[in-house]
């Protein structure tokens, strides 16, 4: 992972204190993601933001289905990331979509078997063979 330069860091700090947050509001854990690749057309669907001074690049909605599939077999349904990616909607469609790309990223049979017991609970069964 790479660390997170000064200035940036000294504003995260600040602005957590300022808001109450916790020390880890902002997760460069996710960082490694890039090692593999973004879900192909990623930055066709970066959302900007604007916030007074600040300009914000967003990961859009498709994205973040894979982002948070990816971390809900990864960490598993306790986490926080099926509430995350339940609140998404996604389709079954966005689904398998999604789990083609984590299997990119970990192509192990025992994620792919967690990937498809969590496919199956979220109402997209699948058979293992055809997440490519």
């Amino acid at each position: 992972m790479c660390p997170m330069p000064e200035p940036l860091h000294i504003a995260v700090v600040d602005v957590g204190r300022t808001y109450g947050l916790a020390s880890d509001w902002v997760n460069l854990g996710p960082a490694s993601l890039l090692d593999r690749g973004l879900p192909a057309g990623f930055l066709e669907r970066l959302e900007r933001r604007d916030y007074g001074g600040l300009v914000a690049w967003l990961a859009g909605r498709f994205d973040m289905v894979c982002f948070k599939l990816y971390a809900t077999v990864d960490q598993g349904p306790r986490s926080r990331h099926l509430q995350d990616l339940g609140d998404l909607r996604p389709n079954r469609d966005e689904l398998l979509a999604a789990a083609r790309w984590t299997v990119t990223h970990d192509p192990s049979p025992g994620y792919r078997s967690l990937l498809v017991d969590t496919l199956s609970h979220l109402g997209a069964k699948v058979a293992d063979g055809s997440l490519g």
